[in-house]
């Protein structure tokens, strides 16, 4: 719970959220995960939540239908479909909040599988994963 939270804390310093938005920044969050999730394949997706607090891959997982992935997303496919779940009007846009919660990831994640994840994404979209 505690590692979750700081996740969700993050978020909202950088975008200067009061914790009583909480929901956007669990949103913000679930909208990313689940759009890189459908973007993975299943061994991909399975390596990547293995790593995440168990909170946040409950999330991760939440929904999901493997027999759906991979989907073949460019960057903007992707932040469009980051946009579709996160109804939330953000400074900087969407590729800024994939960036945000990204980053507040990485503290859980290897460098080792973030490079895996780069790896198998469009090059386009490994400058919003960076």
């Amino acid at each position: 719970m505690d590692k979750t939270n700081r996740v969700l804390k993050e978020i909202e310093q950088k975008y200067g959220w009061p914790e009583e938005r909480r929901n956007q920044s669990y949103a913000a969050l679930r909208a990313v995960l689940h759009a890189l999730r459908d973007r993975l394949t299943v061994d991909e997706t399975a390596h990547f939540a293995a790593q995440l607090p168990m909170l946040i891959r409950g999330l991760h997982y939440s929904g999901w239908d493997p027999s759906r992935v991979p989907q073949k997303m460019s960057k903007d496919d992707f932040l469009q479909r980051v946009r579709r779940e996160f109804s939330y009007d953000v400074k900087g846009g969407m590729e800024h909040l994939v960036q945000t919660v990204v980053h507040s990831l990485r503290h859980h994640v290897t460098e080792g599988e973030w490079e895996d994840i780069k790896a198998s994404v469009p090059r386009s979209l490994t400058s919003v994963l960076a």
